[in-house]
């Protein structure tokens, strides 16, 4: 491993700064999953239509997904600490527009603005923490923790929405994040300097409408894939329109010197392969989450809490596999290698998930645990080699190109492995309910919806008479699980596959930005940041 420790350690001011720049990350990672268990009482009180209920869900992922470029940009040019503290006032408000909407529409555009505020808070954090920590060894650890929380801050989402509803009202599931943004508003100014970039050129403004054309269809096809559990002509247009404005996004990149997107970020050879197997990393975690979600709440018929504390038992195991793999490397261990065993470790998981029969609440439990943590482990290691290897002023664009890398990675995920898993549920459930008993005098649409999928084969055995519902209800969980120890066997192939590219594209990639005079660059990228080169940091005002 090539050291870029420069002995410009960090001190309790960066530590101190680094612990507030952790509440963003939870509550944006939270806000993914925090409207799991609040839907029934929003449906109750705003009776949302299926349209808007899915707007309610998705358009704060769309928002974030499609900004994040945009926003590391910006941060880049007129300063992550600024654009942090803006996203933080968004994204406060409109927590509390959320949790008091009075009506769908409200709370859709609410739920917008909580995107756009994420995609600034997201980029601006990781950024931040590359410009507090230059020594390579506090930095990689402080990313490890960084990779965890993000992680776990997912499961802890649906507990907080779960805790919230059984005690208040819906918007209280919105109102969490109020606290902390004020907290972060009142503490960045005094903990956290400014940085950008001290001659960022003039803004691409074509750019930002091109890449948001660039992202959305793709993920609006892949997400329509994984919700119609299928290919259908909408997705396959939407995501083709996507790549072709991508190939017109990235055609001007290459071709104009103030691109949003510099090309030099590329020039460093282990920076590609990090977007990708990031990108890999997320998709086999979303992959999963799709089928244990699922499979605690309609295969073991637990409740959506009940399942939802459940779900939080891997992520013990996933808050030490990230600074685990920064020590490994720390130690002295080939980071190529320690990502390939990451990805190893991540497929022995969907191995153990495969071994699940409709009863196996522990086999899922340490199937999802050993997962997790072997792409906790990928994620912390590709995340610092990405942010640490590119020039310091360019750290905002490189967090966002990676976090939209894992935009795209978790919605193929869910697309790919659900569709697996769906075809087998129906093949399945087409030979074992294909007629006869349980399905005698059942009407032909209710048939339709239970082969169609597992939820709504539990909503129809519910309104069943005894042994007819509990047989047809075995019929559709035995399919279900049957669909996803195939889909866990599909995606441990994916994973060795990706520890295989690990291994081939990372094997003689060093860690460091070279400078034109061929040294590890790592100082500040302000004025502020090179006059405290030895440091400690004093704040910037």
């Amino acid at each position: 491993m090539t050291s870029t420790s420069t002995g410009l350690r960090a001190g309790r001011r960066e530590w101190t700064a680094f612990v507030v720049l952790m509440l963003p990350l939870l509550l944006v990672s939270m806000d993914v999953s925090v409207l799991y268990f609040a839907v029934p009482a929003i449906s109750r009180e705003l009776h949302p239509s299926s349209t808007q209920q899915l707007w309610i869900f998705d358009i704060y992922a769309f928002a974030l997904a499609g900004l994040l470029i945009t926003m590391g940009a910006l941060g880049d040019r007129f300063g992550r600490r600024k654009l942090l503290l803006f996203g933080a006032a968004a994204f406060g408000a409109a927590s509390i527009a959320a949790a008091y909407a009075q009506s769908a529409d409200m709370l859709i555009a609410a739920r917008a603005v909580l995107g756009i505020g994420g995609a600034t808070l997201m980029p601006s954090t990781m950024a931040l923490v590359r410009n507090l920590f230059l020594d390579e060894k506090q930095r990689a650890k402080a990313i490890a923790i960084w990779s965890s929380a993000m992680a776990g801050g997912i499961a802890l989402g649906s507990v907080m929405s779960g805790v919230m509803i059984e005690h208040f009202w819906w918007g209280s599931v919105f109102l969490i994040n109020v606290p902390a943004m004020v907290l972060l508003l009142a503490l960045v100014p005094l903990l956290v300097p400014e940085f950008k970039n001290p001659a960022p050129g003039p803004f691409d403004l074509p750019s930002v409408p091109l890449s948001m054309a660039a992202v959305l269809p793709v993920i609006y096809g892949l997400k329509k894939t994984a919700a119609d559990n299928g290919l259908g002509l909408i997705p396959v247009l939407s995501i083709v329109a996507g790549l072709a404005i991508g190939a017109v996004f990235v055609r001007r990149q290459l071709t104009r010197r103030d691109a949003m997107i510099s090309p030099q970020l590329f020039h460093h050879r282990g920076f590609g392969p990090s977007i990708a197997l990031n990108a890999l990393a997320t998709f086999a975690m979303m992959g999963s989450a799709y089928f244990t979600t699922q499979y605690l709440q309609s295969v073991l018929g637990k409740g959506a809490l009940e399942a939802a504390l459940w779900s939080l038992a891997p992520s013990v195991c996933v808050g030490i596999a990230g600074p685990a793999a920064a020590a490994a490397v720390q130690r002295g261990a080939n980071r190529a290698s320690v990502i390939g065993a990451g990805f190893v470790t991540g497929a022995i998981g969907y191995g153990i998930l495969a071994l699940a029969g409709p009863d196996s609440l522990w086999t899922v439990l340490i199937g999802a645990a050993v997962l997790a943590s072997g792409i906790v482990a990928v994620m912390s290691l590709v995340t610092d080699m990405a942010i640490g290897t590119v020039p310091p002023e360019r750290a905002g664009s490189a967090a966002a190109l990676l976090e939209t890398g894992q935009e795209f990675g978790g919605a193929m995920g869910m697309a790919v492995l659900g569709s697996v898993g769906t075809a087998v549920y129906r093949s399945d459930v087409k030979d074992s309910l294909g007629g006869g008993p349980p399905t005698d005098g059942l009407p032909t649409d209710a048939l339709d919806q239970v082969r169609e999928t597992l939820g709504a084969a539990v909503a129809v055995a519910g309104r069943l008479k005894g042994q007819a519902g509990d047989q047809m209800l075995d019929a559709a969980r035995e399919a279900f699980t049957h669909g996803m120890r195939i889909a866990c066997g599909a995606g441990a192939l994916v994973l060795v596959a990706a520890a295989v590219l690990a291994l081939v594209t990372l094997r003689r990639v060093g860690s460091a930005w070279p400078t034109a005079g061929g040294t590890p660059s790592t100082g500040g990228d302000t004025a502020e940041g090179e006059e405290t080169a030895g440091r400690e940091v004093a704040p910037s005002h």
